[in-house]
């Protein structure tokens, strides 16, 4: 019985433990949920910020798709970047959005990528061969169906008249960051990603770029929630609209606008 007893204490004890952090956490920080695409530059952003002075926003990183199901669940955040305007549209349709908030800030290039050790570069055109190139490989793309760089892929090879070849040998990913380990890990020749995660990865190489006229813009808009309750999340979005915010994004290759 002893022994039962000794257990229980020590489970209590590794639970409060592993509770610590998220207990500790400054109410004021601001929590973040932001494409997958984003992770260096927003990371190095609330660094900037918290190096102010301020508390470290907590940012939660994944697909647009993904995260704004959350939001329309009713999960608890305080500011919105997602990698494309639709499914910030369908946040500030369901009410999600604070008025006035809504900046459309980034934008970023659509390439093709693959493993680093590889050779070769693929002229992007209409009815260019990646079916071929592809042999027995695979297309590591997000999902083409839901995830912003999935669609943005879609809507770029069907433009070049290669879909329908390309489609049965597509990898789906549940974000682009999967796409990109798949290439990573040499489990796909090719994928496509944003140019920001090409450069983020020295374990693979731009194979080509996709012309911008073959896909909608790729655009970040981002909102502060209307359940927000950080103090400090309408200034953390506020910096990353500023010159010195722009700048950290500009050096991980994302192109920037002025609010």
């Amino acid at each position: 019985m002893r022994g039962i007893w000794a257990r229980v204490l020590m489970g209590l004890a590794m639970a409060l433990t592993a509770l610590t952090p998220a207990m500790a956490r400054d109410a004021r920080a601001p929590l973040v949920l932001a494409a997958a695409s984003l992770q260096e530059s927003l990371t190095a952003a609330a660094d900037a910020w918290a190096a102010k002075g301020h508390a470290r926003p907590t940012i939660s990183f994944a697909a647009s798709s993904a995260l704004a199901r959350q939001i329309d669940a009713g999960a608890p955040a305080d500011i919105f970047i997602s990698a494309d305007e639709p499914w910030m549209d369908d946040v500030q349709k369901n009410g999600h959005v604070a008025p006035g908030t809504r900046v459309s800030f980034l934008a970023n290039r659509l390439v093709l990528i693959a493993p680093a050790t590889s050779k070769g570069s693929i002229a992007i055109r209409k009815g260019f061969p990646l079916a071929q190139a592809l042999g027995d490989g695979r297309l590591a793309m997000a999902d083409p169906d839901s995830v912003p760089a999935g669609k943005y892929g879609k809507a770029a090879l069907t433009a070049l008249g290669v879909w329908p070849q390309v489609e049965p040998k597509v990898a789906r990913g549940d974000s682009v960051r999967a796409a990109l380990a798949f290439v990573e890990r040499g489990e796909a020749p090719y994928g496509i990603v944003y140019e920001t995660d090409a450069k983020a990865s020295r374990a693979v190489r731009i194979a080509g770029i996709f012309p911008e006229n073959t896909h909608p813009a790729v655009t970040y808009p981002i909102a502060r929630l209307t359940g927000s309750a950080s103090p400090e999340a309408e200034g953390f979005r506020r910096f990353l609209l500023s010159s010195a915010g722009r700048a950290i994004f500009q050096r991980y290759g994302f192109l920037t606008h002025r609010p």
